[in-house]
This record gives structure tokens, sequence and C-alpha cells, in this order.
């Protein structure tokens, strides 16, 4: 065969290819497809949008975030990480009060970033759109490969600490010899780089490992009419969850007469994915048991900015 070209992994791909090859290894996955018809929740969302277009633009993305955090309220166990030692078969969950949301982030060049927004849980509607907004703000003066390079060397520090010193060694041969040498930035570009204020760029605080994940794939495939089926669980969490693009569907629904009838809906496919060694069924159900309440009666997430 004729080869085409050769790109090797550089710090990112190296950093995404160890938690992949780590999640698949150790988690069992259970996934579950959720489709909630949220055509009269959209409409509360676009009226209040209106109303708050003089504090800012707020997006559907923040309000899917604040409602999926307010239903984690109702599932505690989903927020939770999971420390679990084969060998010896014994394991603990540690509960958090806060709910961290690590959320992939596409950059301008195509580049993901999994950035951790703290407290998605306590913040209202508007406060987490201004956090987003700032987020996004420093993501712009932000280099990924100098921000990946200080992630990888603390995770290199803390299996050290551990006495995992083969790991350690393995992890200097693969990052510091050969076509596969990778490192952060260096001389004058270092220096500039450093010029930037911590409060004005992401830093390791912003990068390190929140309590679940949420992936939003509709925003980058809106208009699509597709699902997500499964998606990656990172450790030691034990929740991962991805949301789709909205689409219309004919749904069946009861008239005012009692009459079955059909309709187009808005549904919005959420895939729950978790770990089953932490959970099982009946620890997600209050989860989706909430968001239905909530797509039902969307006033409860609009009724104050």
């Amino acid at each position: 065969m004729k080869e085409t070209g050769i790109s090797r992994f550089g710090i990112q791909r190296k950093i995404i290819a160890n938690m992949t090859a780590q999640s698949w290894s150790e988690i069992p996955h259970v996934s579950y497809n959720y489709e909630p018809d949220i055509t009269e929740f959209y409409e509360k969302y676009r009226q209040f949008a209106e109303k708050a277009k003089d504090d800012g633009n707020i997006t559907f993305n923040t309000v899917l975030l604040k409602t999926v955090a307010e239903a984690l309220k109702a599932a505690p166990k989903m927020n939770s990480h999971l420390h679990f030692e084969k060998a010896l078969v014994r394991g603990k969950m540690t509960e958090y009060e806060n709910i961290d949301v690590s959320l992939p982030w596409i950059l301008p060049s195509g580049e993901m970033m999994t950035i951790t927004l703290k407290d998605v849980g306590g913040r209202s509607i508007l406060n987490l759109q201004k956090y987003i907004n700032e987020m996004s703000r420093k993501i712009e003066n932000t280099n990924l490969n100098d921000a990946m390079y200080s992630i990888s060397l603390h995770d290199t520090l803390e299996y050290l600490k551990k006495g995992r010193f083969i790991k350690v060694i393995l992890r200097l041969i693969g990052s510091k010899t050969g076509n596969h040498k990778v490192s952060g930035l260096k001389g004058k570009e270092k220096k500039e780089y450093r010029k930037i204020s911590d409060d004005d760029k992401l830093t390791r605080y912003d990068l390190r490992q929140g309590t679940i994940t949420i992936s939003n794939i509709g925003s980058i495939t809106k208009g699509l009419s597709g699902i997500v089926s499964m998606l990656m669980i990172i450790p030691p969490q034990v929740t991962a969850i991805g949301v789709a693009s909205i689409y219309k569907k004919p749904v069946v629904f009861t008239d005012e007469n009692g009459n079955d009838k059909i309709g187009a809906a808005r549904v919005l496919p959420i895939c729950i994915c978790f770990d089953h060694r932490a959970l099982d069924f009946g620890d997600i159900k209050p989860f989706i048991l909430k968001l239905e309440e909530i797509f039902k009666n969307p006033e409860t997430i609009f009724t104050s900015k």
C-alpha cells in the first residue's frame, strides 16, 4: 500500500489516547438513550433568552448544562469518583457536593480541549453564561500544547509520589526520546507566554479532573438527526453524558378530548453512560425522572435569571 503521510501523536493526542485506553480497558460501560420531547421547554428557553438579552446572549447549551446539573442533584451517586482495586476486589465511591463538569471544547483550530466548569449546579443561568464566556476568553489566550504539557508533567510527578517508578520511566521514554519527543514552550516564546496573567489564560486548575463529563456533541452536529449511543467515561468519574442535536420527529399525543393525535415535536437525544462497577440503572433512574419533570415543567428552570 502506498503511504500518503505520517503524523505522530502530539501531547494532546497522547493524553487523549492514554485516557481512552485506560477507560475502555478498565471500565464496564453501560449506556441508556433517552429522547425527551422538549418542544415546550425550548419555547420557554427562547422566551427567557429574549427577556434576558440585555444581560447578554443566553445560549441553549448553557441552559442544558444547568438543566443537567439540576437533575444530577436527584442522583448524587452519578456525581462521584470511583477508587477500585481489582486485585483485592475492593473499592469506594466518593460523592461530591459541587457538580464540576468536564466539558470537551472544540477550538477554532479544530483541536479539542477538555475544560472544567466549577460548581455548575450552584450557579444561576446568567452567572453560568458569564462564566462560560470568561472561559472562552481565556481559551483564546491559551497555548494548548503548553497547557497539556503542564498536565502531563503534573501527572508524572503524582505517579512518582505514589512510587510507580516503572510507569514514570516509560512515560519519560515515550515523551523524551526519538521522533515521539514532546515538550513545552521554550526560550522567547515561553517568556512571552509567561507574561500573560493566569487571570487571562487557562491554567492546570481549569483543566483538572471534574466530577462528571458532559459532552455537547449537538453543538457541532446542528441539523443532523443522529444520536450518541456510547461515549468514554473518564476515570475515576463514573458517569458521562452525551447530548446530540435537537431534531423534529412525529410523536403521538392526546388532545383535550382524550383522542390520540400525531404531531411534530422537538426531541433532544441524550446518552447516559455509566460505570457498572459503581452504578446500577436504579441509581440513574432519579436523574432521568428529574429531567422528565423539568422538560414537562420548564418554569422550574426559567422562573429566575
